[in-house]
Parts: structure tokens; C-alpha cells; sequence
């Protein structure tokens, strides 16, 4: 029976398994993982982002998966899976773009940016375009505002943005053209990434390199504890070069 808005429907089925082939090859990711950790069930995070890493988002199948490796419920695991806001839960884009809309990000920007961005796409938030290319979200922090207004796709830093600028950067990644972070390593897919959050190594050529350190505006505050004299122009909007010294 139903009171006219619920419908009790029929329980869920269990979830599928794997193919053979592709359970046998993330056991044995999953064991190099687990052989990490003093107790199994600390890698159930970075087990997450490796299902993630398989079909793009944490799936019925996938947390099925880390429940049966660890000896837990599945009931344990859809508890972290659906806390983590980094964990997907339905199919997501090639390119996660997430948009700083807290406090500062939003009073300089943030807010616009997000805006028309969704305009721009046609699609709200955690929602992905048609050709399966961006999914786009706001984000309550990118732990950058030093950079603010700050745009981050699949977890790298894109600064000191404008609407316009990260129009041009969704812009770019739809039609496949190379998109150069303002720091850190370079983009790779939203699967990829989730592989290297499961611990495993960036093997692409110079990525690990690339990744730096902090930027100038981040490490103002020491150079002047040092007493050292910081450029006047901290940080730069994309497009527009870095200022050389004396500016």
C-alpha cells in the first residue's frame, strides 16, 4: 500500500559482480593496497578510489567489492562512501570541475563563475554535459584562498579566475585541447586521477615533477617574516604573464 507520494516498490536485487577478468585484476591492486596498512579496513579509502577509478564512479558493484576484500558489510561501506563528497555516486564526466563558492572564493568571484558556468553548460550542479566531458559542482572549499577566485579540475588548481576564463577552460577541455593548470601536475582523466589517489604512481613523463610546491601568494607571509621584499603582483588572472621582478 501506498499513502499517494511513497511507493514501496520491490526491494533491490543485489548488486552484479565484476567480470572475472576485471575482479581479478583489481584483487590484485586491492592487495597491494591492503598490504599497506597495519589493519585491512584502513584501506577501504583508497580501495574506493580505486573501484572510482574503474567505471568513474563508486558503484553498488564496487563497494560490493571492498566489502568482500575487507570482511566488512556493505552497509559499512556505503556509510564512508556516501560521506566523502570525493567518492561518486552516479556516472561523472571526463573532467571534474569543481568551483569554489565559500567565503572568500565567492565574494571575489566564485559565485559568478559558478553561475554561468552552469549556464554555459546547461546543466547544474553535479550534473554532466551531454557528450559526458564535464560534470561541474561547487565546491565549500579548495583550500587556495590565497588564489581566490579558484576553479580546480580533477583536483588541480586552476586561480585567480574570471568567468569568462573558466569558460574558456571548459571550453577547451569539451573540444580537447590541452588545458595547462596554473600549478601542479597536468590534467589527466577523472578515472586516472582516481587511481593516484588510491596510491598509485603517476607514471605519465615529467608529471611527478611538475607538481611543485606552493605558489608565491601562498608564501608571502614567510618571505616577509624573512624580511624579503614579495613582488607587488603576487598572482596573475590566466592568460596574462607572471610579473617579473621589480613590477
Amino acid at each position: 500500500m501506498t499513502d499517494g507520494q511513497t511507493s514501496l516498490g520491490m526491494p533491490q536485487l543485489p548488486a552484479p559482480d565484476y567480470p572475472a577478468e576485471v575482479r581479478a585484476r583489481l584483487e590484485a591492486d586491492a592487495k597491494e593496497i591492503i598490504a599497506r596498512y597495519p589493519g585491512s579496513r584502513s584501506a577501504l579509502l583508497p580501495l574506493l578510489h580505486l573501484v572510482q577509478s574503474e567505471e568513474g564512479h563508486v558503484t553498488r558493484t564496487g563497494m560490493k567489492f571492498c566489502a568482500e576484500i575487507l570482511g566488512l558489510t556493505t552497509a559499512e561501506v556505503t556509510a564512508v562512501a556516501t560521506f566523502y563528497t570525493m567518492y561518486r555516486r552516479k556516472p561523472s564526466g571526463d573532467y571534474q570541475v569543481g568551483v569554489c563558492t565559500n567565503t572568500l572564493c565567492a565574494v571575489m568571484g566564485g559565485d559568478a563563475i559558478f553561475e554561468e558556468l552552469k549556464e554555459h553548460l546547461g546543466v547544474g550542479n553535479n550534473e554532466t554535459t551531454e557528450d559526458g566531458k564535464v560534470t561541474l559542482e561547487h565546491i565549500e572549499c579548495n583550500a587556495a584562498c590565497d588564489f581566490a577566485p579558484v576553479v580546480m579540475v580533477n583536483w588541480e588548481f586552476f586561480d585567480n579566475q574570471t568567468p569568462a576564463s573558466a569558460k574558456r577552460i571548459v571550453d577547451d577541455l569539451r573540444a580537447g585541447r590541452p588545458v595547462e593548470p596554473t600549478r601542479g601536475a597536468p590534467l589527466c582523466t577523472y578515472k586516472e586521477t582516481a587511481r593516484i589517489l588510491a596510491g598509485f604512481p603517476d607514471e605519465r613523463e615529467g608529471a611527478v615533477e611538475a607538481t611543485g610546491g606552493a605558489g608565491p601568494a601562498s608564501l608571502v607571509g614567510l618571505r616577509l617574516a624573512k624580511g624579503e621584499t614579495p613582488h607587488h603582483k603576487i598572482v596573475h588572472p590566466r592568460g596574462e604573464s607572471a610579473s617579473g621582478e621589480g613590477e
